[in-house]
């Protein structure tokens, strides 16, 4: 086929994701993946779900597999509404929280516009980004907070010295994917403080909120400024991927032109698994799953902290996640994940190189683990087969 001034300029602004080429190269389940942001099946409540959409045909009947609101079915928007303190009007259902940073990005940027983040970030909303030809600027975290305001403000001098426009904020500051880490109470005040004095949205992806396995819950950036923040969220991590649920929260007038795009690009999210969803939210079913949920990952957090401790070499080092499904490893200068990974996956073992996920192609010497998908044995053979192959390298070497 001669495909030659056929596609979009937009086409050549796509990148393809490295998880997904890794999972049409191997079948997870035949080696140690630490690979994806898979949650384990055995949070999955199948008896639980079977029953739900039992009682969702019973009490809706062919209303349930019908076209919907674009909105989302009132019945959901009331739960989500109710569970997280806002008004109804507020929350729009979307297909997955992908959609919903996709959709964020379609109606805020033109072409050129810059959209900061955390450098890394979740290499999705990277993607999604570079597709509409947006200007990503990241910004490394500092532990000190005036270090770390003044990295935001000597970024936002340079784009007014270009003469561009910042959009919008991105983070994710619970459990961040990739490094698994979270922004303080002190560290969300200032970045909204910037935003309202700078101008600019901030959009608050929230996936791993619910998935804290210690300390302290910390509010929300929306909590802080309603009107200056989308919150994103989804029912994948906190239930179950294949419903394809999230919601965004957001000021009306926000809402009003996701939800005229929204009609161009599905029509509405899928009604069944949104009166699903509905139902297992307000039965408390949810809740009594999530408390499991949580139960099971701190479990395997503790178990790949535990060895790394014991079996990663010197140089090396890692995250310590307060909830989430990742942690971040860096290892010494001069160490390339990129090149490594083609070694480690013939060996059995994946993992995603953190290059990935910093907008500007650096952090060469990082990788995501992920630990909710595979079993806390394959998490111990897996662990110890990466440190051996790790171990023989000269940057890594004791």
């Amino acid at each position: 086929m001669n495909s030659c001034g056929l596609f979009s300029e937009d086409v050549g602004s796509f990148f393809r994701s490295p998880v997904r080429e890794i999972f049409k190269k191997v079948d997870l389940n035949s080696i140690y993946s630490f690979a994806g942001g898979y949650p384990s099946a055995e949070t999955f409540p199948l008896e639980e779900i079977r029953q739900t959409i039992s009682e969702v045909i019973d009490k809706y009947g062919a209303k349930a597999f019908q076209y919907g609101a674009t909105q989302g079915v009132m019945e959901l928007r009331e739960a989500v509404a109710e569970r997280y303190g806002v008004p109804v009007e507020r929350v729009q259902i979307t297909s997955s929280s992908q959609q919903g940073i996709d959709v964020c990005t379609r109606v805020l940027v033109d072409p050129g516009d810059v959209i900061l983040t955390s450098s890394p970030s979740y290499l999705g909303a990277l993607q999604s980004f570079r597709s509409y030809r947006a200007d990503i600027r990241g910004v490394r975290h500092h532990n000190d907070l005036e270090a770390y305001r003044l990295a935001y403000e000597e970024e936002l001098s340079r784009i007014r010295e270009e003469g561009k426009k910042v959009k919008f904020l991105y983070m994710i500051p619970d459990f961040q994917n990739p490094s698994g880490e979270s922004l303080t109470l002190q560290e969300r005040r200032m970045l909204v403080a910037l935003a309202r004095e700078h101008g600019f949205l901030i959009v608050e992806d929230s996936p791993y909120r619910e998935l804290r396995y210690e300390g302290e819950h910390i509010p929300t950036m929306y909590s802080l400024a309603p009107d200056h923040v989308i919150h994103l969220g989804s029912f994948s991590k906190i239930f179950a991927p294949g419903f394809r649920l999230g919601w965004a929260i957001a000021h009306p007038e926000i809402l009003d032109k996701i939800y005229v795009c929204k009609q161009s690009l599905d029509l509405c999210p899928p009604i069944l698994d949104q009166y699903v969803a509905a139902e297992f939210l307000r039965s408390g079913r949810l809740d009594e799953n999530l408390k499991k949920s949580i139960d099971l990952y701190r479990g395997k957090r503790d178990l790949l902290l535990d060895q790394l401790g014991k079996h990663m070499p010197a140089g090396v080092t890692w995250t310590h996640p307060e909830g989430g499904l990742f942690l971040f490893l860096t290892m010494p200068e001069g160490f390339d994940a990129v090149k490594f990974y083609d070694e480690a996956l013939e060996a059995g073992v994946a993992y995603v190189a953190g290059e990935f996920f910093h907008p500007d192609g650096s952090g060469k010497n990082t990788m995501r683990m992920n630990f909710s998908f595979m079993s806390g044995q394959r998490i111990i053979e897996g662990v110890e087969l990466l440190a051996k192959l790790l171990s023989r390298l000269p940057s890594c070497a004791e």
